[in-house]
């Protein structure tokens, strides 16, 4: 009796191995489901950056607006006769290169030359520009 019962338990673990640690068992499962649920993770951020992506070239094909803004964020680009303010953060110093007017107060801007037509110029990083 205690040789058959040997048997039988020994038996019934044979049958559980493949279920549990085999090529199709439930810890391989349990892996893939994890693997999946990432990849859909992946794939949603990636579907929101695409439709972003999207709804800009639809901006920049429709209109001039958006490229102004790229023109005026990226490239620091200025209309003739717009004034250009960069305010500064508290206990921030300015620009080595540029001109304070925080630094002196009866300090004024240079006042450019007005061109016939109208030119796009790059804003330097100063406090004031007319």
């Amino acid at each position: 009796m205690r040789l058959l019962f040997l048997v039988l338990f020994v038996l019934l673990g044979l049958i559980q191995y493949p279920l549990w640690l085999g090529k199709g068992g439930w810890f391989k499962v349990w892996d893939l489901q994890r693997q999946v649920a990432e990849q859909r993770e992946t794939n949603e951020g990636l579907r929101a950056r695409n439709a972003a992506l999207e709804a800009e070239v639809r901006d920049l094909e429709g209109g001039t607006g958006a490229i102004e803004e790229r023109a005026r964020g990226e490239l620091g680009m200025m209309r003739e006769g717009e004034v250009f303010v960069h305010i500064l953060p508290q206990n921030t110093q300015p620009p080595a290169g540029g001109a304070s007017l925080a630094a002196d107060p009866a300090a004024k801007p240079a006042v450019p030359a007005r061109a016939s037509a109208p030119v796009h110029k790059p804003a330097n990083q100063v406090n004031a520009r007319h």
